[in-house]
């Protein structure tokens, strides 16, 4: 149960790039655990939620152009994955905000699901896609496009600016497109081509990422209004003395849970989770179930 509760608490905790690691390693686990024991049932899952290559059966399984991305052949695919997505999100995170991550991961993952199926006909391919290396590849390339010449301390290599990273990873897809897993390759590449168009985009001064907001509001609900009410006048009983105190009391003692609360977050972001005291952690495990 202790385990439980801590990864429920670095879940509400995290942000929109650790959610995402959250729910790739839900999904693709239980899902690898049927392929290693139900071949026919993994098929079948597959025939559901990876995306084809065929126009016909995307237009019939809209859903597969986002499903695909939270699939894996297997357990070193998902590893190398979500190792990548930790690190490359962190990096996102020092230009972009958790919306921001979520357009660009959603988006280039369709981005990239929709340039397999496109160039299907002409590379002759008839399989599936699964994981989310496109998606990844967005993340990746948002972050180099805004900027190139952020350095990274490498082990055995030294110093080494990521567009170098970038440009490695590009050149082994267009290596490989020729050889091997020639859909997966074109998804990679078409995934970075979106986080390049997003931030040059953003830099023009239109972020992708404000097309949610201004949706929830046209779909949004409604605020209530009043036309062509006869009263001018609206008289209230003022409330009396005990209660408008308790009200303030309840009104700071809510504030000062919310404070403690950002308090041990903000010490979560600096130290990691591990750095918080039992206390803390009950406290901020009795907060989330607030």
């Amino acid at each position: 149960m202790k385990f439980l509760e801590e990864l429920k608490l670095s879940y509400q905790s995290g942000g929109s790039c650790e959610k995402i690691i959250f729910w790739n390693i839900g999904i693709a686990i239980p899902v690898l655990l049927v392929n290693a024991f139900f071949k026919d049932a993994f098929e079948s899952f597959l025939v559901v939620f990876s995306l084809s290559s065929q126009w016909e059966e995307v237009l019939h399984k809209p859903w597969t152009l986002i499903t695909y991305a939270f699939i894996h052949a297997n357990f070193l695919h998902l590893l190398f994955n979500m190792i990548m997505l930790n690190f490359v999100g962190r990096l996102f995170y020092t230009y972009f905000t958790n919306k921001q991550f979520l357009v660009v991961y959603f988006f280039g993952a369709i981005f990239s699901g929709f340039f397999f199926v496109l160039t299907s006909k002409f590379f002759g391919m008839e399989n599936i896609l699964v994981g989310a290396s496109g998606a990844i590849m967005s993340i990746i390339f948002a972050t180099v496009s805004y900027n190139p010449s952020y350095a990274l301390k490498m082990p055995l290599i030294g110093v080494i600016k990521i567009w170098h990273i970038a440009a490695v990873l590009v050149l082994i897809d267009l290596i490989q497109i020729p050889v091997d897993n020639t859909g997966g390759h074109i998804a990679h590449l078409a995934g970075a081509l979106f986080g390049f168009l997003y931030v040059k985009i953003l830099l023009i001064g239109f972020d992708l990422a404000n097309v949610f907001d201004t949706f929830k509001k046209v779909i949004g609900p409604k605020k209530a209004t009043t036309k062509g009410t006869p009263f001018t006048k609206i008289h209230r009983n003022p409330a009396p003395k005990a209660e408008k105190v308790g009200v303030v009391v309840r009104k700071v003692d809510k504030n000062i849970k919310q404070q403690q609360v950002d308090d041990i977050l903000d010490k979560i972001s600096k130290s990691g989770y591990d750095s918080l005291t039992k206390e803390e952690k009950d406290f901020l495990f009795k907060a989330g179930d607030n």
